[in-house]
């Protein structure tokens, strides 16, 4: 079945400015406070937004794009690095993603667990996964990798946090909004892939280096999103 009507969302300014710019934009509603520009992108029906920064703002763009019809989300943005053989500027795109601030380790639940869910782990759609490597390692080759992503409402700025992120979940990087994007696709049966671009490595010089280079991360990530709406055509 094809992606007819492709959701595209960012948490930054940023990341939806040059959608602003390259979308034939034909209308613009909004929402929750938040606006949804609804136009064409190389042929493709797509609807956009700027979500906002964390966990409550990606649920609810999530779910309002997919009451608007969208038949697909991706999400696209900046992340920090967990692991350490990513430099600055590589991408990811995931295949699970995960929120690592879910702790009801006082129950007995593992840390990462939603209580009394089937899942807490969240798969991307395979379609969209192997569109998205198709289009970066065109774009950026060697510097694209699938992987797990890891969310919670946390800038993570600590080599120690670091490190137990990544014994604790196995994450490639961390964000803030991936895994609410994710379970609410889940909930709702739509197919989702999540794209970062690092913008740092999660540690102590997290802020410098997020300052210097969200800008440079959130253009590459962006061309890959549009790279992937040019290779769906009719038949993916």
């Amino acid at each position: 079945m094809p992606f007819k009507t492709v959701g595209i969302i960012g948490a930054m300014k940023e990341e939806v400015e040059l959608l602003h710019r390259n979308v034939r934009v034909s209308g613009v509603r909004s929402k929750a406070g938040i606006a949804y520009a609804t136009g064409e992108l190389h042929g493709k029906r797509v609807i956009f937004c700027h979500s906002g920064v964390g966990k409550v703002n990606a649920a609810v763009c999530t779910q309002i794009l997919i009451d608007l019809g969208v038949d697909c989300v991706v999400f696209t943005g900046v992340a920090g690095a967990l692991d350490p053989a990513l430099d600055i500027g590589d991408i990811v795109i995931s295949t699970v993603c995960q929120q690592h601030d879910v702790d009801v380790t006082a129950l007995g639940f593992p840390r990462g667990v939603i209580p009394f869910q089937e899942r807490s782990e969240f798969e991307a759609d395979e379609r969209l996964v192997r569109l998205a490597v198709l289009a970066g390692e065109a774009l950026y080759p060697g510097r694209c990798r699938t992987g797990k992503l890891l969310s919670g409402d946390q800038f993570i700025a600590s080599r120690q946090t670091v490190q137990e992120l990544r014994e604790t979940f196995g994450g490639a990087c961390v964000e803030m909004e991936g895994a609410a994007v994710a379970q609410v696709c889940a909930m709702n049966g739509v197919p989702f892939v999540i794209i970062r671009s690092m913008s740092d490595r999660a540690d102590g010089g997290a802020p410098e280096s997020f300052e210097a280079f969200t800008v440079e991360a959130a253009d590459r990530s962006y061309r890959l999103v549009e790279a992937m709406i040019m290779r769906m055509g009719d038949g993916k």
